[in-house]
């Protein structure tokens, strides 16, 4: 099966969470606030389907299962970044201040995102109140998920969201190819909103646009009885039932290596190079990956490419290139910050 495994699959959510935490903010914050309106879509789809009144009353697990089918939207959302910074953290490759700083950043992107999204798309654009069972529907919504459930009971399914939520992160980098991310993100996924457990960042625009529609509570009420507890539960079940547990199942006392296999079908088409190579080609990447000269390359490119594999040309998948053992971001914060004195006393030198 064409996947990496679970060990090389935490590894590389540790690598990815050190690339986060190396992102420029100004670029987080945009890319969180685009992930909001991305998720707002999703959400919007479940409160929509929930106008159904003959359901509601007599079949309200169909509709659930029925709203979930459609959820399954989104990008770089503060909960996945729980995992991803929490296992870069206890791997030591990232400072509690680049994790504290990725997460305030990535929170209030998805929450200004997600209420850009509510107010002018859907608030000013009036998707909720084309007939009144829309708009009590919006209203329903929120109530059942903030007005009557208790604070602990919000807090324990915003654990049971974010585990899963995280479970289908972790699920999609094991794979490969594209279908089999999008198969691996879809079902626990779907299984989180079908069970009406509460994702802080979904809530960013259901409860809003509820309120927005009449509901009777206004924003500091969202804030105590659901943003806060669904907050803390999301970075428990993330942080705690997938990162830290996955840290110790599989790197703690380890070493893992990562290939990127230029062999396989998908990871050709990963690289991004042809599917075909020359008889040429083949031999020029048989020499270098061998440690033979290439003429017409000066010695430090040669040594460059011999690091990561390739797909036939010199164009290199940028997930090899950034995530290959080799990168950076397979380093500890204190084998960086050696390599980084190192050079800066060679150069004094």
């Amino acid at each position: 099966m064409d996947a990496f495994t679970p060990q090389q699959t935490i590894e590389l959510v540790s690598r990815i969470g050190t690339k986060k935490a190396h992102m420029r903010l100004d670029k987080l914050w945009w890319n969180s606030f685009m992930s909001g309106p991305l998720l707002g879509f999703g959400c919007a789809i479940l409160m929509s389907t929930g106008a159904s009144p003959w359901y509601q009353e007599n079949a309200p697990g169909l509709i659930r299962t029925i709203s979930a089918i459609g959820f399954p939207v989104g990008a770089d959302l503060f909960t996945s970044n729980v995992m991803f910074m929490s296992t870069a953290l206890l791997h030591r490759r990232v400072s509690v201040l680049d994790l504290l700083k990725n997460w305030v950043v990535s929170f209030f992107g998805n929450l200004a995102g997600s209420l850009f999204f509510m107010a002018i798309i859907t608030g000013y654009g009036g998707i909720f109140e084309e007939t009144p069972i829309y708009k009590q529907a919006a209203i329903t919504l929120v109530i059942s998920k903030a007005q009557t459930p208790h604070w602990h009971q919000i807090f324990l399914r915003g654990i049971a969201a974010n585990w899963l939520v995280c479970l289908a992160v972790f699920l999609s980098i094991s794979a490969r190819d594209v279908a089999s991310k999008i198969i691996a993100i879809w079902f626990p996924t779907f299984t989180f909103v079908a069970l009406a457990f509460d994702h802080v960042v979904a809530n960013m625009f259901i409860i809003p646009q509820g309120i927005w529609a009449g509901a009777p509570f206004g924003a500091g009420y969202y804030i105590w009885k659901s943003m806060i507890p669904t907050l803390l539960g999301n970075i428990v079940g993330g942080g705690l039932f997938v990162g830290v547990a996955y840290w110790y199942l599989y790197l703690t006392g380890e070493m893992v290596s990562v290939t990127f296999d230029p062999s396989s079908l998908p990871a050709a088409m990963e690289a991004g190079g042809p599917m075909r190579r020359t008889q040429t080609e083949k031999d020029r990447d048989t020499l270098h990956q061998n440690g033979g000269t290439i003429h017409g390359l000066d010695p430090e490119e040669q040594l460059g490419q011999r690091q990561l594999p390739q797909s036939g040309t010199q164009m290199m998948s940028s997930i090899g290139r950034e995530l290959s053992d080799d990168s950076p971001y397979a380093k500890t914060h204190a084998e960086r910050v050696k390599q980084g004195r190192e050079e800066s006393s060679e150069e004094k030198v």
